[in-house]
């Protein structure tokens, strides 16, 4: 998905991409590389001013549309994709600088003239530039760093030192004392240059009351806005040729290392539209030190991977995309241009490091409220936190708060906004939620495909936690190619016999019950001869024999069965249907995986960890600590639009597909770098019950085998986003 959601959102880029394609095409751009060099007024200036596009985000009363910061990204985003020449980036971060930190006086005078379209620039830094004097009227001289749009504006936003304090301030190009000096910039679409001072005149009145991160923070959301369209333009155009492009018979795109790539590049892009709409509604949010985090965040996590992206897309081209008659050249030189404009990365991480140890990211996600249903399910979750732990599951799942998604009696058929205000009255009582853990997969299953007897035995029990489930798929020899398996099930009187052994299979030890595919027809296609059966796992001839993990734990199991009966009253679905009720319960697994936030996931706190490190350690620990929560914020950002979809009655899939994929991977890193702050404490101490300190940061990193392999490996995430999502050919059998 693009940064915006909706059809507001969908309309604005719409026309923004018909616009680029049909009045700003690169073959046009191409001609034109030497009067954009100078600064010189594009002809398209006057349309985008007409569409309203530079004063989106300008209050009415400037003239503008009274948009949010967020419908600015969604169209800078487009900006980018369809790689718009000219001064619209420049134009619009100088703009809403000033209408965010000038003084009444500024933003009267000069909204209105950027409405009208006046071209702006803006200083993130001061260069030479200093500043004296007070009073009335402040004098400035010095010479810029390179500001892009610098050579054609009519409105500069510049920076001086004053003192030790870096200070923001507004002028006319054409005022005295202004000289400006064209460079050969990297980016060919756009001017850039620097400002010398000479004892320019400042009023007072266009000095800007913003402190040095907050400029920065609103100029990182808008460059990393436009960033993510470079980064979706050069995707989808490399997608595009894996399609097509042919070697030894055939696209590219069926080989698995080329399939592969075009699924993390569609994941890492995901992650990176997500940050990005995050720090818009941040910014929109009205809290600096909220878009303080976000925009760190969002810096941390997409300028360096923008051009890294268009990198990888570029390679993906062959020898064709490194010419100079390939498009994708000059939009991976606008990503390098934005990448060494924007600050240096490890001190954006560094930032958003100090940040997450003072600040936390409160994202509201905006769903309607429903006060009375609301009173109800706080006061169940009240007399529930009154009684002991067993009673108050009891209660909760009668009450039909354990899965509120179920229908009645056993839920209350919860749309997905009554599911948040139940997640939120849980967490305001800072009461956990109760799960079923893999009864969450094994009962929507039953609930679709099963008899009524099955469900009045078993649904209602497991809610209430007196039984617990495993799930007998995979086994030694079909794991990712589950419809391989070789357990067989024969017809006997009254039912089936199973006969085969399982493996990895979650708390099995534990379970009660448990869900399994067996084969009871070998002359048909592998998916159509498999069933769904219920397996009682205190029954004659089920063994289950615990295996130990890495670290020390054994949650996984082997299961053998040895002509273990199962009655017909305990068969889903009819013989044969197995593979479409187990995609059920293998849907419900992913979709499960891949939508809680990454921050509920984990098996310690990055930031306490951090916290209690001593401030040598500490400060030498931030920048990697800003990119793991840069990381995670950007993921659960990814979670969040995926409910919203679900709000607006969309199917989320592929956000939860690209969710499930980045999350195990980020959790990863995240848990080595955990186990490198705590050194050599890390490689002593007891992996057991209790576990602390160092010991529980090895026995975490030693736990995240289970995160790459469960649910599908990542290796068949990425072939199953690459086929399905994508679309790109299977690999010939």
């Amino acid at each position: 998905m693009p940064i915006g959601i909706g059809a507001d959102h969908d309309a604005l880029a719409d026309s923004l991409a018909r616009f680029a394609a049909r009045t700003t095409p690169v073959e046009q751009t191409r001609l034109q590389i030497a009067e954009l060099g100078r600064g010189e007024r594009p002809a398209h200036w006057g349309q985008l001013v007409g569409m309203g596009i530079p004063s989106l985000h300008i209050a009415e009363e400037f003239g503008g549309a009274g948009a949010g910061l967020l419908e600015l990204t969604v169209a800078l985003e487009q900006s980018g994709h369809g790689l718009i020449p000219g001064p619209l980036l420049p134009t619009v971060t100088a703009s809403a600088v000033i209408q965010a930190h000038g003084t009444d006086a500024a933003r009267k005078a000069l909204l209105p003239r950027f409405a009208a379209g006046a071209i702006g620039a803006c200083a993130l830094e001061p260069g030479t530039v200093t500043l004296e004097g007070d009073g009335d009227e402040v004098i400035a001289s010095g010479t810029t760093v390179p500001i892009l749009g610098a050579v054609g504006a009519d409105i500069l936003v510049l920076a001086g030192q004053c003192g030790e304090t870096p200070v923001w301030f507004v002028l006319p190009a054409d005022a005295a004392g202004i000289d400006r000096t064209p460079a050969e910039g990297v980016d060919l679409t756009r001017d850039i240059g620097r400002i010398h001072l000479s004892e320019a005149r400042i009023p007072a009145d266009h000095i800007l009351g913003a402190l040095p991160e907050e400029v920065e923070s609103l100029a990182a959301v808008l460059q990393c806005a436009e960033a993510v369209g470079i980064a979706r333009w050069a995707q989808e155009t490399s997608l595009a040729y894996a399609k097509i492009r042919e070697q030894f018979g055939r696209p590219i795109g069926s080989f698995q290392a080329i399939k592969h790539k075009c699924a993390q590049l569609f994941i890492r892009l995901e992650v990176m539209t997500s940050s990005v709409w995050d720090a818009a509604m941040a910014a929109d949010g009205g809290d600096p030190q909220q878009l303080a985090l976000a925009a760190a965040r969002t810096a941390t996590v997409c300028r360096r991977e923008a051009v890294d992206m268009v990198l990888d897309s570029l390679t993906l081209l062959g020898g064709i995309g490194n010419t100079w008659e390939h498009d994708i050249h000059l939009y991976w030189r606008r990503a390098v241009s934005l990448l060494a404009l924007g600050g240096a990365q490890d001190e954006w991480a560094r930032r958003a490091g100090e940040l997450a140890l003072t600040t936390e990211r409160r994202a509201a996600l905006g769903i309607e409220d429903r006060p009375e249903f609301r009173a109800g399910v706080a006061a169940t979750i009240a007399a529930a936190a009154a009684l002991d732990p067993l009673s108050a599951r009891v209660l909760l799942a009668d009450r039909g708060l354990v899965a509120p998604h179920y229908p009645a009696p056993y839920g209350l058929g919860a749309d997905t906004a009554g599911q948040l205000v139940i997640a939120e009255e849980f967490d305001r009582a800072g009461m956990a939620q109760p799960t079923t853990v893999i009864g969450e997969w094994a009962l929507p299953s039953i609930l679709q495909y099963g008899t009524e007897d099955q469900m009045e035995r078993l649904v209602a029990p497991t809610l209430r936690g007196e039984i617990v489930w495993c799930q007998l798929f995979s086994e030694p020899g079909a794991g990712s190619d589950l419809a391989s398996l070789t357990t067989f099930a024969t017809t006997v009187d009254g039912g089936w016999r199973i006969d085969g052994r399982k493996v990895w299979n979650s708390k099995a030890h534990e379970a009660h019950w448990g869900i399994c595919l067996a084969r009871t027809d070998r002359d048909v296609p592998k998916h159509r001869g498999i069933s769904f059966f219920l397996v009682d796992m205190s029954a004659p001839g089920v063994e289950v024999r615990p295996l130990r993990e890495a670290n020390g734990d054994s949650m996984f199991n082997e299961v053998t069965l040895d002509g273990v009966f199962v009655p017909d009253a305990d068969l889903v679905g009819t013989p044969g249907e197995g593979w479409k009720v187990a995609r059920t319960t293998l849907a419900n697994e992913r979709v499960a995986m891949g939508t809680t936030p990454v921050a509920g996931g984990h098996r310690f706190d990055p930031v306490e960890v951090v916290r209690a490190l001593d401030p040598a350690a500490r400060s030498a620990a931030l920048p990697a600590l800003g990119r793991i929560t840069s990381g995670t914020g950007a993921l659960d950002a990814l979670a969040h639009r995926s409910i919203l979809k679900r709000l607006s009655g969309l199917n989320p899939g592929v956000e939860a597909s690209a969710l499930k994929a980045a999350s195990a991977r980020h959790i990863t890193d995240a848990a080595a770098q955990v186990f490198e702050w705590f050194g050599p404490e890390a490689a002593v101490g007891s992996l057991g019950p209790g576990v602390a300190g160092g010991g529980r940061a090895a026995k975490a990193y030693l736990s995240t085998p289970s995160l790459l392999i469960g649910g599908g490996t990542l290796e068949i995430q990425l072939s199953v986003i690459a086929e399905q999502i994508l679309g790109l050919p299977r690999e010939p059998r």
